[in-house]
């Protein structure tokens, strides 16, 4: 049986802790349950995958987001970043985590039109 897919797509950076880490925690809860999960991230939640910055958000209650972004690029997710996003903050493909992609708008709508469910945040 192929798994479920779901697309998750995130904007808010580290400027809200918490709905920064929500999106990730949903995608790897998804992950245990066999999902084959995309990540998205555009806006401002593009600056979670530059290197170092994970590190700094801590929601209360919650993971931190570098140990969820670890254990969902361990899991096979895909994280893919949103290029005009990256380029508008004048982030480089060498800036960014191990296990993040680029891409764009047709990638993106790719992903969606496979996709079982997709989530936004």
């Amino acid at each position: 049986m192929e798994s479920e897919k779901l697309v998750v797509i995130s904007t808010v950076g580290t400027d809200n802790h918490e709905k920064a880490t929500l999106p990730f925690v949903l995608a790897t809860a998804c992950q245990s349950l066999d999902a084959d999960v995309v990540m998205f991230l555009q806006s401002s939640a593009v600056m979670l995958a530059k290197k170092g910055e994970a590190e700094n958000v801590k929601a209360d209650g919650l993971a931190p987001l570098k140990e969820l972004l670890d254990t969902f690029i361990e899991m096979e997710g895909t994280l893919y970043l949103c290029s005009p996003c990256i380029k508008e903050r004048n982030i480089s493909t060498d800036d960014l985590i191990d296990g993040a992609g680029v891409a764009a708008a047709g990638t993106l709508a790719n992903e969606v039109m496979n996709a079982k469910s997709v989530v936004t945040y």
